[in-house]
């Protein structure tokens, strides 16, 4: 219920950062299809969910403080509950756990969960994954990064016409916009948001943290209430 980053996708990140981008506009298609070829099945692939969700939900893990300071944020900083997202707009299961948990799980809890979301685009085998990333952070330049982020998820298609089609629909200054997705003012952002993760040990999207307690995969509702009710009751491990 998650992809995989592809290997070379890891080795990728380390290419200095003023090189990357001009590599992933030329060889992101193709070394998709190498990835594929050459690790098989350590490419990107899909972590089932567990057949038993609350066994699966209360075992032992490692808790990461993950840095939530200036990103993308909503809900009371007090709140008992922080989800951090590491997340790619052009990822499947991203997607599906917008569409089926996202909302209910903010319903659940009215009040009690602050949501933060870091960019994770797995470049290697999504082609709009960094350039979504990027027109999100433009519309948060016009203090409308959520209700970007609800239009990027709402479909499959993305692109530069979608994006400013986007922008126009939430009323945004859409040539400051577009002039914002070129200008490259957000690479830096998204390269440090995507060390960052792999330096906590993320290897897939979309993957959360609770509180610190990490959670992979796009999990039904069921799974993140178990999670955030142990820690509400202070018994989740």
């Amino acid at each position: 219920m998650n992809e995989k980053i592809p290997p070379t996708s890891k080795e990728n990140i380390t290419i200095k950062r003023s090189q990357f981008y001009m590599i992933l506009i030329v060889l992101a298609f193709g070394v998709g299809v190498l990835v594929g070829y050459l690790w098989g099945s350590n490419g990107p692939t899909v972590a089932a969910a567990p057949q038993n969700v609350q066994q699966a939900a209360v075992q032992p893990a490692q808790r990461v403080d993950v840095s939530t300071e200036g990103y993308p944020s909503f809900g009371p900083s007090d709140a008992p509950i922080t989800i951090v997202e590491f997340s790619d707009f052009q990822c499947p299961y991203c997607r599906k756990f917008h569409e089926e948990t996202y909302q209910a799980l903010l319903d659940a809890y009215p009040g009690q969960i602050r949501f933060v979301y870091r960019n994770l685009p797995l470049t290697s085998i999504h082609p709009e994954a960094f350039p979504s990333a990027v027109a999100s952070l433009c519309a948060q330049d016009q203090n409308a990064f959520w209700p970007f982020h609800e239009k990027l998820f709402s479909s499959a298609d993305l692109g530069q016409e979608v994006y400013l089609q986007y922008a126009a629909d939430l009323g945004l200054d859409v040539p400051s916009f577009e002039a914002c997705l070129s200008s490259g003012k957000h690479d830096t952002t998204i390269f440090d948001d995507s060390d960052y993760a792999m330096s906590i040990g993320v290897g897939s999207t979309p993957t959360f943290f609770v509180n610190g307690y990490r959670v992979e995969g796009a999990y039904p509702l069921d799974y993140f209430k178990q999670v955030i009710d142990r820690e509400l009751a202070g018994t989740l491990p």
